[in-house]
């Protein structure tokens, strides 16, 4: 990793998750690394985001060892893949999905479906204690270590 940046929150891991992926971008880059975006033109095109923005957020997300680059079998350009960090995003980009698919969305307006190997669609991700009983907001606190 490079020097860290200016934290929003030192002690909260939400706040410097959020610091290193929350933009719109990078999650959506992330997204796309996740369905198979390789190379600066795929996510280019499955973003639309501009040239300077992408170039700055693959930057960072490599900066950051969530992305990795490796060299093209062609040998002409870097390809990007992500790293063992940036597949342990995948439980935050489903449940992102998840949300929208139930709140961004009109009852009957069309939209994506993530599905498994059989497609069949992933059932909804809950948090769960180690005995297994569902856990919420209600049901959890931050506990503040030293």
């Amino acid at each position: 990793m490079t020097e860290s940046p200016a934290w929003t929150d030192p002690s909260c891991p939400v706040a410097r998750t959020v610091d290193l992926v929350g933009d719109r971008w990078s999650l959506l880059i992330v997204r796309d690394a996740m369905d198979g975006a390789r190379s600066f033109t795929d996510f280019q095109q499955r973003t639309g985001i501009a040239r300077n923005i992408l170039t700055e957020r693959l930057r960072k997300l490599v900066a950051h060892g969530v992305l990795t680059q490796v060299e093209a079998p062609s040998g002409r350009r870097r390809l990007y893949k992500l790293t063992d960090t940036g597949k342990d995003l995948f439980p935050v980009i489903v449940t992102l999905r998840q949300w929208g698919e139930r709140h961004a969305f009109e009852p009957d307006e069309p939209h994506s479906l993530l599905v498994d190997e059989k497609g069949k669609p992933v059932p909804p991700l809950q948090p769960a204690a180690a005995n297994g009983s569902p856990l919420t907001s209600d049901t959890t606190s931050v506990q503040h270590l030293p």
